[in-house]
């Protein structure tokens, strides 16, 4: 593990970073004392949240598991935070070894984490940029020669998209990726919501509004409304343990809690 002697200078330790607080509930190690604070306050408020951070990558690989079934081998993770057990390039290459990834991040530290951790992996580096920057993330995307985009990937936006206020368009941000992307293209989304949500989860999610990245929560037609004209798969935009669980017995009695959606489109169309 990195010190923060040890880190890029520009990066600001003075407050919590949304990256590194996730990556402390899932129990990874790339974490500091302010992070750790900041999820323990939160912790306290939502003793599940750090199921909810589970539910939510595992979602995430049983989506990738669909697209590589589908044939898909490259994937766009956009929002990937600090590389933790059960990655994006662990799934798809342990499938494919060819599987080719691309993560993308607005946290140096997670992109500082996914390069040690990727060092050695021809097919899979990270990049620092800003989902708000579209256009910039496709480029580099483009750049790194793991993407093409005359063929079919895989676009993750695994618990982004809500960190994105609607000031700043989310719906024209996903517009100009589906665009780019290849008929037979895939779009994972998972987004928090505030439906079927008690009031101390609610609360919890505000002190987000501490770090860099604040949530904001959306509605099920509104996260739906991400995936644009694309064709929504089975069974929908639901509660994250709803979508194709591994078995019955991975239901939760109230997969609500969880507090967000997700869902996964194909593109079938020639138009994005």
């Amino acid at each position: 593990m990195q010190t923060p002697e040890s880190l890029p200078t520009e990066i600001d330790l003075s407050r919590p970073s949304a990256a590194r607080v996730y990556d402390y509930f899932l129990g990874g190690a790339h974490n500091f004392e302010i992070d750790r604070q900041l999820a323990e306050q939160i912790a306290a408020m939502t003793p599940n949240l750090a199921a909810t951070m589970r539910s939510g990558r595992e979602f995430l690989r049983r989506a990738v598991r669909v697209l590589l079934d589908a044939g898909i081998d490259q994937f766009l993770d956009i929002g990937s935070g600090i590389p933790t057990v059960g990655n994006v390039h662990e799934v798809a290459q342990a499938a494919n070894p060819d599987a080719r990834i691309v993560y993308v991040d607005i946290d140096p530290v997670a992109v500082a984490h996914s390069h040690e951790l990727l060092a050695g992996n021809d097919r899979a580096t990270a990049v620092l940029a800003d989902l708000r920057e579209p256009k910039l993330i496709l480029d580099h995307a483009a750049a790194s020669g793991l993407i093409d985009f005359d063929r079919p990937l895989g676009i993750l936006l695994a618990g982004v998209v809500h960190f994105v206020p609607d000031a700043d368009r989310p719906a024209d941000i996903l517009a100009t990726l589906r665009a780019a992307a290849a008929p037979g293209s895939y779009l994972v989304i998972s987004h928090s919501t505030f439906e079927d949500q008690p009031q101390e989860m609610l609360d919890a999610q505000r002190l987000s509004a501490r770090t860099a990245t604040e949530i904001t929560l959306r509605s099920r037609a509104e996260i739906t409304g991400f995936f644009g004209d694309w064709t929504i798969l089975e069974p929908g935009v639901v509660h994250m343990p709803l979508w194709r669980p591994d078995s019955p017995s991975d239901v939760d009695e109230h997969p609500e809690r969880f507090g967000a959606f997700g869902g996964v489109a194909r593109h079938d169309r020639a138009a994005g």
